[in-house]
């Protein structure tokens, strides 16, 4: 059985090599929870989380981490936030009907991968690559090719097929001082992992089952979990920005104002009465 919602970090004592794994269940099911995806769409957004708690895994630092996919195909950007505490949200938007393919191109159209990198202090850094054709990984590849000159290589797996949605992923990344010849050796061995593996079984036997003749050095696992950062509160603040008189013109149309959070469904109300005493609170004594 597997450790549900976790993400494990290894090394290899005799190569300059360093790997990922992670196994996500309740996380991708309440980011699936929010909408009535399409199946593909649920995918693409398994494969996104995914891939983005193993980024988040390779932040040095406290912070904040977008990864963002935006193009003029049917789905017209799907977004996954997360953070070094392996919170992760997301959405997707899309219209019409999208394409059951495994191409990438069909569902995303011609587009980008954004990857935003927000530290608590320091610079935001954000980096740009264009959308392979193929998958998602292949563009995450591509990304740490041109961004991080690192030698990377990602694998992505979802399984929609039981009524609880899981999805997986590995990530090997060469070191600053890694030999190509040690890379392509435990590349090989984990080109032969199954989705059906890396998804049931447990993460220490995957890796027992991969590189059993190598030594690996396997670090405490990290929980992963889904995180909304929504709040009445920043709503309240939403409502501050346009105005009282702005705010009870929508009531006065619609009889209330309705808020809904695309994260994580939860929907906001705010009456005439709220409005007013949103507006008019007294001071508050210091």
């Amino acid at each position: 059985m597997t450790h549900i919602d976790t993400l494990h970090r290894y090394l290899f004592d005799n190569y300059q090599v360093r790997g990922e794994l992670v196994q996500l269940q309740h996380s991708y099911q309440q980011v699936l929870a929010s909408q009535n995806y399409p199946v593909p769409v649920q995918r693409l957004l398994g494969e996104l989380l995914t891939a983005t708690s193993l980024l988040t895994a390779t932040l040095k630092f406290e912070g904040h981490i977008t990864v963002q996919l935006q193009g003029d195909g049917p789905v017209s950007l799907a977004v996954i936030n997360g953070d070094n505490l392996q919170q992760l949200r997301g959405v997707a938007r899309w219209e019409g009907e999208v394409p059951d393919s495994d191409q990438l191109s069909d569902i995303i159209g011609k587009g980008y991968l954004a990857i935003t990198i927000t530290p608590f202090e320091g610079e935001r850094y954000q980096g740009i690559v264009e959308l392979g054709e193929r998958s998602l990984s292949e563009s995450l590849e591509n990304y740490f090719a041109q961004s991080e000159q690192l030698t990377t290589r990602i694998w992505l797996f979802t399984d929609l097929s039981h009524d609880m949605p899981r999805c997986a992923g590995m990530l090997l990344q060469a070191l600053p001082d890694g030999q190509g010849d040690d890379f392509s050796h435990l590349e090989a061995l984990t080109n032969t992992i199954k989705a059906e593996e890396l998804i049931n079984l447990d993460a220490h036997e995957v890796l027992y089952r991969l590189y059993h003749q190598d030594a690996v050095r396997v670090f405490d696992p990290q929980a992963v979990s889904f995180q909304c950062t929504c709040s009445r509160e920043k709503c309240e603040q939403a409502l501050l920005q346009i105005g009282e008189a702005e705010a009870l013109d929508v009531i006065q149309e619609q009889g209330k104002i309705e808020m809904n959070c695309d994260y994580c469904g939860q929907q906001y109300g705010f009456e005439e009465t709220d409005i007013k005493s949103l507006f008019h609170e007294p001071p508050t004594l210091h």
